[in-house]
Protein backbone atom coordinates (compact mmCIF):
# COMPACT_ATOMS: atom_id res chain seq x y z
CA UNK A 1 0.00 0.00 0.00
CA UNK A 2 1.79 3.21 -1.31
CA UNK A 3 0.00 5.34 1.50
CA UNK A 4 2.24 4.25 3.59
CA UNK A 5 5.37 4.33 2.23
CA UNK A 6 4.38 7.83 1.48
CA UNK A 7 3.59 8.81 5.06
CA UNK A 8 6.92 7.29 6.51
CA UNK A 9 9.29 8.53 3.69
CA UNK A 10 7.85 12.08 4.34
CA UNK A 11 8.15 11.06 8.29
CA UNK A 12 11.91 10.44 7.29
CA UNK A 13 12.40 13.86 6.19
CA UNK A 14 10.49 15.49 9.18
CA UNK A 15 12.55 13.45 11.30
CA UNK A 16 16.15 14.88 9.90
CA UNK A 17 14.70 18.98 9.83
CA UNK A 18 11.62 19.16 12.25
CA UNK A 19 9.67 22.03 12.74
CA UNK A 20 10.70 24.96 15.26
CA UNK A 21 8.80 26.34 17.75
CA UNK A 22 9.33 29.90 15.75
CA UNK A 23 6.42 31.80 16.12
CA UNK A 24 5.73 33.56 19.64
CA UNK A 25 2.37 34.22 21.66
CA UNK A 26 1.97 38.55 22.34
CA UNK A 27 0.22 37.60 25.26
CA UNK A 28 2.12 35.23 27.64
CA UNK A 29 4.86 35.07 25.80
CA UNK A 30 5.55 31.21 24.98
CA UNK A 31 6.88 29.69 21.29
CA UNK A 32 5.00 27.63 19.17
CA UNK A 33 4.56 25.74 15.96
CA UNK A 34 2.43 28.45 13.79
CA UNK A 35 0.27 26.60 10.72
CA UNK A 36 2.39 28.43 8.22
CA UNK A 37 5.08 26.61 9.13
CA UNK A 38 3.95 23.11 9.21
CA UNK A 39 2.41 23.82 5.84
CA UNK A 40 5.64 25.76 4.23
CA UNK A 41 7.62 22.83 5.61
CA UNK A 42 4.88 20.23 4.53
CA UNK A 43 4.03 21.30 1.05
CA UNK A 44 7.25 20.43 -0.42
CA UNK A 45 7.64 17.09 1.03
CA UNK A 46 3.41 16.23 0.27
CA UNK A 47 4.56 16.71 -3.52
CA UNK A 48 7.75 14.94 -3.68
CA UNK A 49 6.37 11.73 -1.73
CA UNK A 50 3.07 11.99 -3.96
CA UNK A 51 0.70 11.98 -0.83
CA UNK A 52 -2.30 13.96 -0.23
CA UNK A 53 -4.09 15.06 2.92
CA UNK A 54 -7.72 15.95 1.88
CA UNK A 55 -9.73 17.58 4.79
CA UNK A 56 -13.49 16.95 5.77
CA UNK A 57 -15.30 18.42 8.50
CA UNK A 58 -17.46 16.35 10.31
CA UNK A 59 -19.04 18.36 13.19
CA UNK A 60 -19.05 22.12 14.44
CA UNK A 61 -19.86 23.21 17.38
CA UNK A 62 -20.23 27.05 18.23
CA UNK A 63 -20.50 29.02 21.18
CA UNK A 64 -20.40 32.80 22.31
CA UNK A 65 -18.30 33.81 25.58
CA UNK A 66 -17.41 37.08 27.27
CA UNK A 67 -14.20 38.74 27.47
CA UNK A 68 -12.74 39.99 30.45
CA UNK A 69 -13.32 43.14 28.92
CA UNK A 70 -16.82 42.72 28.33
CA UNK A 71 -16.09 41.94 24.15
CA UNK A 72 -17.80 38.77 22.71
CA UNK A 73 -15.55 35.85 21.54
CA UNK A 74 -17.07 32.82 19.05
CA UNK A 75 -15.84 29.72 20.04
CA UNK A 76 -15.82 26.80 17.74
CA UNK A 77 -14.57 23.25 18.35
CA UNK A 78 -14.66 21.21 15.06
CA UNK A 79 -14.04 17.49 14.55
CA UNK A 80 -12.32 16.78 11.32
CA UNK A 81 -11.44 13.90 8.89
CA UNK A 82 -8.37 14.24 7.33
CA UNK A 83 -7.73 11.67 4.13
CA UNK A 84 -3.64 11.03 3.57
CA UNK A 85 -3.96 9.81 0.24
CA UNK A 86 -1.61 7.72 -2.20
CA UNK A 87 -1.68 9.89 -5.66
CA UNK A 88 0.28 6.24 -7.16
CA UNK A 89 -2.34 3.77 -6.54
CA UNK A 90 -5.61 5.95 -4.43
CA UNK A 91 -5.06 3.66 -1.00
CA UNK A 92 -5.27 5.61 2.09
CA UNK A 93 -5.45 6.29 5.63
CA UNK A 94 -7.55 8.26 7.58
CA UNK A 95 -6.56 10.40 10.64
CA UNK A 96 -9.26 12.09 13.04
CA UNK A 97 -8.65 15.08 14.73
CA UNK A 98 -10.65 17.59 16.94
CA UNK A 99 -9.68 21.28 16.74
CA UNK A 100 -11.16 24.52 18.93
CA UNK A 101 -10.06 27.74 18.47
CA UNK A 102 -11.31 31.36 19.64
CA UNK A 103 -12.10 34.65 17.55
CA UNK A 104 -13.95 37.80 17.92
CA UNK A 105 -14.81 37.79 14.20
CA UNK A 106 -15.43 35.78 11.68
CA UNK A 107 -12.28 33.53 11.90
CA UNK A 108 -12.50 31.45 14.65
CA UNK A 109 -13.81 28.06 12.33
CA UNK A 110 -10.91 28.86 10.12
CA UNK A 111 -8.67 28.64 12.93
CA UNK A 112 -10.06 25.75 14.44
CA UNK A 113 -9.82 23.66 11.29
CA UNK A 114 -6.20 24.90 10.99
CA UNK A 115 -5.57 23.47 14.53
CA UNK A 116 -7.01 20.11 13.78
CA UNK A 117 -4.61 19.72 10.44
CA UNK A 118 -1.90 20.69 12.63
CA UNK A 119 -2.08 18.32 15.10
CA UNK A 120 -3.19 15.42 12.54
CA UNK A 121 0.30 16.47 10.91
CA UNK A 122 2.08 16.17 14.43
CA UNK A 123 0.59 12.84 15.08
CA UNK A 124 0.53 10.97 11.82
CA UNK A 125 4.75 12.12 11.18
CA UNK A 126 5.61 12.38 14.62
CA UNK A 127 7.57 15.78 13.36
CA UNK A 128 10.32 16.67 15.97
CA UNK A 129 10.90 20.20 17.22
CA UNK A 130 13.57 21.42 19.62
CA UNK A 131 11.01 22.19 22.24
CA UNK A 132 9.26 19.82 24.69
CA UNK A 133 6.35 21.46 26.40
CA UNK A 134 2.91 21.45 24.23
CA UNK A 135 2.14 23.15 21.24
CA UNK A 136 -0.39 25.91 22.25
CA UNK A 137 -2.32 28.33 20.04
CA UNK A 138 -1.26 31.84 18.51
CA UNK A 139 -4.14 33.39 20.90
CA UNK A 140 -4.74 33.47 24.18
CA UNK A 141 -8.22 34.86 25.16
CA UNK A 142 -9.25 36.20 29.02
CA UNK A 143 -12.88 34.72 29.26
CA UNK A 144 -15.77 35.71 31.84
CA UNK A 145 -16.46 31.92 34.36
CA UNK A 146 -19.78 30.80 33.19
CA UNK A 147 -21.72 30.33 36.41
CA UNK A 148 -19.73 29.42 39.04
CA UNK A 149 -17.30 28.04 37.36
CA UNK A 150 -13.44 28.75 37.36
CA UNK A 151 -12.04 28.68 34.07
CA UNK A 152 -8.36 29.36 32.58
CA UNK A 153 -6.73 29.33 29.61
CA UNK A 154 -5.66 26.08 29.91
CA UNK A 155 -9.18 24.63 29.38
CA UNK A 156 -9.01 25.66 25.93
CA UNK A 157 -5.78 23.93 25.04
CA UNK A 158 -6.25 22.05 21.53
CA UNK A 159 -3.78 19.27 22.94
CA UNK A 160 -6.91 18.25 25.24
CA UNK A 161 -8.70 17.21 22.25
CA UNK A 162 -5.73 15.66 20.36
CA UNK A 163 -4.73 13.46 23.43
CA UNK A 164 -8.60 12.51 23.47
CA UNK A 165 -8.73 12.29 19.63
CA UNK A 166 -5.32 10.01 19.84
CA UNK A 167 -6.53 7.38 22.61
CA UNK A 168 -6.96 4.01 21.38
CA UNK A 169 -9.23 2.77 23.81
CA UNK A 170 -10.98 3.54 27.01
CA UNK A 171 -8.59 2.79 29.50
CA UNK A 172 -6.25 5.22 27.62
CA UNK A 173 -8.81 7.56 27.06
CA UNK A 174 -9.56 7.71 30.51
CA UNK A 175 -6.09 8.05 32.35
CA UNK A 176 -5.72 11.15 30.23
CA UNK A 177 -9.01 12.31 32.01
CA UNK A 178 -8.05 11.55 35.07
CA UNK A 179 -4.81 13.81 34.62
CA UNK A 180 -6.28 16.78 34.22
CA UNK A 181 -6.94 19.41 36.79
CA UNK A 182 -10.70 18.99 37.95
CA UNK A 183 -12.05 22.35 36.95
CA UNK A 184 -10.23 21.24 33.48
CA UNK A 185 -12.13 18.08 33.32
CA UNK A 186 -15.32 19.23 33.84
CA UNK A 187 -14.98 21.40 30.58
CA UNK A 188 -13.67 18.37 28.95
CA UNK A 189 -17.09 15.89 30.09
CA UNK A 190 -18.88 16.29 27.06
CA UNK A 191 -16.27 15.46 24.77
CA UNK A 192 -15.15 12.50 26.59
CA UNK A 193 -18.58 10.71 26.56
CA UNK A 194 -18.69 11.34 22.77
CA UNK A 195 -14.82 9.82 22.24
CA UNK A 196 -16.13 7.00 24.77
CA UNK A 197 -19.11 6.50 22.33
CA UNK A 198 -16.81 6.24 19.36
CA UNK A 199 -14.63 4.13 20.96
CA UNK A 200 -17.51 1.19 21.64
CA UNK A 201 -18.99 1.60 18.63
CA UNK A 202 -15.09 0.68 16.80
CA UNK A 203 -14.65 -2.06 19.64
Amino acid sequence: MEVYKAINAVQDELAQIGIAKASKNQQQGFMFRGIDAVYNTLSPLLAKHKLLILPRCLSRESTERTTAKGGVLFYVTVQAEFDFVSAIDGTKHTVSMFGEAMDSGDKATNKAMSIAYKYAAFQAFCIPTEETSHDPDAETHQVTPQGNRQQSTSEHDPDVLARFAAAKDIPELTKIMNSLPADQARHYTDHFKARIAELKKGA
